[in-house]
């Protein structure tokens, strides 16, 4: 009798272990109620609305190397607004790898970008191509310290750089800006230009070698700080003449850089920092190719970044080199607004980067004061808000949306294709823990049912209206 008792126990376990629901963790982020943790119920609300999506572990695409946003000085200084304690909150909210954010990749400028807090370079010493003066002493005061603290909390973030200026005296127009805006800078107007693939370096290889050392030096004096760089993209923007720091290039002046100067250069000085194609922000596939193609120039990139209107060129980018790198590398500011219509966008902007390639994805202001302004004037959004007068610190509703992936996306998991209602929906999948990881945007002011079919497994789950979810359902 013992014997048959036994073997209906071991039965009935069997049974239950072949119909174990997998686990799952969901958190659900509206405008007014951020963050909330949920739990499944057995029966969504009988008639809503349905999204159905099918996901198959095996349809696998490119792999995530991370999440982040860009270290700027003016970031820097509104975290100094508030106490020590809420500073530090404020970056474990966004660095701690078991309950923040989990950023792990993030940018930051070779010299003044346009949340500086004022124009400088590394060296403005008219003529001294030897840069016997270069310094990063300016740094010190606010960028190294920020990345420091990040470090503290995540000894594993990697840090990229990019330059949005070379020296001004580098440029025909021996100034930062390109575009003159008597309200912000003092270029003279015969000086400006907004004209695009002419470039405002001075392309002489006295400059293009010392631009070159100009770059190695950074790498070796920040690595003395601490910091590894782990790549370089070329230049911000590099057709966009702006009235804050800004280089406009003609692509071909690029490649000439790239395989000429700077990639010898880094052999020499035994530098093995990544070089990238970036940030490219004009969607015309002929721009990255007059730069990719120039000699031997896709012997030393490896990769292309993307952001603003190059959002155009990532999917032919990806068709014709399948196997680049690609990078959003600044997602678009939303002029300030820091509302839920922003975070919209921005998740638009996720999926248009995904599902054409891209590999990591980069917000821009991680942190600024209630005001967003630059000192060039452009008010942006950013991820946390402090208030200079009150001190209040807010966290906007795109702090929520990194956070949904970035918090649950880690580098090495790979993009699922899906088909079905997936028209915003993003899918993840981590092999070795044999995860899936969705990312759902209820558009609709009602709630909705998400029908999940996952390599043959049904969930079920009720949305609210206009709700951003993270599940993670582990197989």
């Amino acid at each position: 009798m013992k014997k048959i008792i036994l073997n209906l126990l071991v039965i009935v376990a069997l049974f239950a272990s072949c119909n174990q629901q997998p686990e799952i963790t969901w958190v659900s982020t509206t405008d007014s109620n951020p963050w909330v943790k949920k739990e499944i119920v057995s029966e969504p609300t009988a008639g809503l609305a349905e999204i159905a999506i099918n996901i198959d572990t095996n349809n696998r695409q490119q792999s995530i190397s991370g999440f982040g946003g860009c270290f700027n000085e003016l970031g820097w200084e509104a975290l100094n607004m508030v106490t020590p304690e809420e500073k530090q909150q404020i970056l474990n909210d966004l660095f701690d790898p078991e309950t923040g954010c989990k950023f792990t990749i993030c940018r930051m400028p070779i010299g003044a970008n346009d949340y500086a807090v004022d124009w400088y370079s590394h060296n403005e010493t008219e003529g001294d191509f030897a840069m016997e003066n270069f310094s990063i002493d300016r740094d010190k005061k606010r960028l190294i310290p920020y990345i420091h603290a990040a470090q503290k909390i995540n000894p594993n973030i990697q840090v990229w750089a990019s330059p949005w200026c070379p020296p001004s005296w580098m440029k025909h127009n021996k100034h930062y800006a390109c575009r003159a805006d008597a309200k912000v800078n003092d270029l003279a107007p015969e000086l400006s230009s907004m004209e695009e693939l002419v470039s405002r370096f001075i392309t002489e290889p006295e400059y293009f070698q010392a631009y070159a050392l100009y770059f190695s030096k950074f790498i070796q004096a920040y690595k003395k700080e601490g910091i590894d760089i782990y790549a370089v993209h070329v230049q911000n923007e590099p057709n966009s003449a702006q009235n804050f720091p800004s280089c406009v290039w003609k692509p071909q002046d690029l490649g000439i850089l790239i395989a000429d100067y700077l990639a010898p250069r880094f052999e020499k000085d035994g530098i093995d920092a990544e070089i990238w194609l970036g940030t490219i922000e004009r969607p015309q596939i002929e721009r990255v190719d007059d730069v990719l193609q120039y000699k031997n120039t896709m012997d030393y990139v490896k990769g292309v970044g993307f952001q603003w209107a190059g959002k155009g060129a990532i999917p032919e980018v990806h068709k014709k080199y399948p196997a680049m790198q690609l990078m959003q590398t600044e997602t678009e500011c939303g002029d300030g607004s820091n509302d839920w219509k922003a975070a919209e966008y921005t998740f638009s902007l996720m999926k248009h980067y995904f599902e054409n390639g891209a590999n990591a994805y980069m917000y821009w202001n991680m942190v600024l004061d209630e005001t967003g302004k630059s000192q060039w004037g452009w008010k942006q959004n950013s991820m946390i808000s402090i208030d200079s007068k009150t001190k209040e610190i807010v966290y906007n509703p795109e702090f929520y949306l990194m956070k949904h992936l970035s918090a649950f996306v880690k580098p090495g998991d790979v993009k699922l294709t899906t088909d079905g209602s997936d028209e915003n929906t993003l899918v993840f999948y981590a092999a070795t823990t044999n995860e899936v990881k969705i990312l759902n945007y209820n558009e609709v002011d009602k709630n909705r049912v998400l029908k999940l079919n996952i390599n043959g497994e049904a969930i079920n789950v009720e949305l609210d209206a206009k709700s951003f979810n993270t599940l993670l359902v582990q197989l």
